[in-house]
């Protein structure tokens, strides 16, 4: 499982030009999700991500996570993390998991959140969406289950 996390001060998904969710302060996560990924990738990722301490305190040190701030999350579906661009012009997607399994586990993940307290709103799943965002800082954190 792969987050790429960025600090936001707003961001939005649209749907052929319908505008399906958004948010404001908070974390846009663009989320991967791998061929051996599972329950347990799931909650260590939502835990660390609920937990990071990103947010400036008084002392505009970074030191506040999501709950602190009352932030907000968008989680958005991206298999494209899982691209593989060592051989050739054209990517191979072949460690992403299947449309199917990928899809049960980003709505996991968007659950496990919420259960931690997290105001979510997510993506829509296989669709060709535009996100829009007001990046925050620039914040932005590559997350990888592998490392946690």
């Amino acid at each position: 499982m792969r987050v790429v996390l960025q600090r936001v001060a707003r961001a939005s998904v649209s749907v052929g030009g319908e505008r399906v969710s958004g948010i404001g302060r908070g974390f846009l996560l663009l989320v991967g999700i791998g061929t051996g990924d599972g329950d347990d990738e799931v909650e260590r990722m939502a835990e660390k991500v609920f937990n990071l301490r990103v947010f400036a305190d008084e002392g505009q040190k970074m030191n506040r996570s999501l709950s602190d701030v009352g932030g907000q999350v968008l989680v958005v579906s991206q298999f494209t993390l899982y691209g593989d661009v060592g051989k050739g012009r054209r990517p191979s997607w072949t460690g992403a998991a299947p449309p199917a399994v990928a899809e049960a586990m980003v709505e996991a993940f968007a659950e496990a959140l919420e259960s931690r307290g997290a105001s979510v709103e997510r993506g829509v799943f296989g669709a060709h969406m535009e996100v829009e965002l007001l990046n925050d800082g620039p914040v932005t954190l590559i997350l990888d289950a592998a490392d946690l």
